[in-house]
């Protein structure tokens, strides 16, 4: 059987403040019905972790080894240890990387709903996320799995937001974006954080009617941080931004 890890988009990017190190956000994350990685699992001979597909980055590195090593230390499953043993993770990756657009936490997540399912773990919802959550912000929004949602604190608050999925063009440019360098210089130069009040109007509208009325700059506060961090990044007129980027989008007509 095989699973969609489905991309998404930032409707809007709003810091609210800080909390130690981190930013906390208010963001409506709506998922990319045309855009999805799949995964499925596949037997193999060698007994060492192994995730068969194009990736830029070591299997260490990847967030599905990260999801694997802290659902083994969750869980102590021996039954998890030996079906990795014998069964590689595939995946036919289609998201592009390091581009806003949330591809190694829906890999990640979609992962973790596998070996929950595959294995009979019998975790929950909230411990599935609170696995995912020590892999990456993004996690729990796509472990959810809700179509549209308010992802609030940061990451680990999320809420299904009710609206009809929006069909979207995106363009993603030969460019990978680095998260940290983006927030670094935000918090640096244009560290500016929305009321509550001011995200709590954002969070109750609709995203239609955001991407009508706001800005692309305006709506996601990372934007700028990016243009500014990268010169190779350009502005696209109409086109929103999406997460750190270095992708945009606007709704397909």
């Amino acid at each position: 059987m095989k699973y969609k890890a489905y991309a998404k988009v930032n409707i809007f990017l709003k810091i609210t403040g800080m909390r130690g190190s981190y930013h906390t956000l208010s963001s409506r994350f709506m998922r990319v019905e045309s855009l999805f990685d799949l995964l499925w699992f596949e037997p193999k001979s060698t007994p060492e972790f192994e995730i068969r597909g194009s990736f830029d980055c070591e299997v260490r590195s990847n967030t599905i080894y990260k999801a694997y090593k802290h659902l083994q230390a969750l869980t102590r499953s021996d039954k998890l240890a030996t079906f990795f043993e014998e069964y590689a993770i595939c995946v036919d990756k289609n998201i592009p990387s390091f581009a806003g657009l949330g591809g190694g936490s829906s890999d990640a997540a979609t992962f973790l709903r596998m070996c929950n399912e595959t294995l009979d773990l019998g975790l929950g919802i909230d411990e599935l996320c609170e696995v995912g959550s020590h892999v990456g912000a993004d996690v729990p929004f796509f472990i959810y799995n809700y179509p549209s949602a308010n992802v609030s604190g940061i990451g680990e608050i999320v809420e299904p937001f009710h609206e009809p999925l929006i069909p979207f063009e995106i363009i993603t440019p030969p460019l990978q974006i680095s998260t940290p360098s983006v927030y670094e210089h935000y918090r640096k130069h244009l560290y500016d954080p929305i009321s509550d009040t001011q995200a709590q109007a954002l969070e109750s509208t609709p995203s239609h009617e955001i991407l009508r009325s706001l800005p692309p700059k305006e709506a996601n506060d990372l934007y700028n941080a990016a243009l500014g961090c990268y010169d190779e990044l350009t502005e696209k007129e109409g086109w929103f931004f999406s997460g750190s980027g270095s992708s945009f989008f606007k709704i397909k007509q």
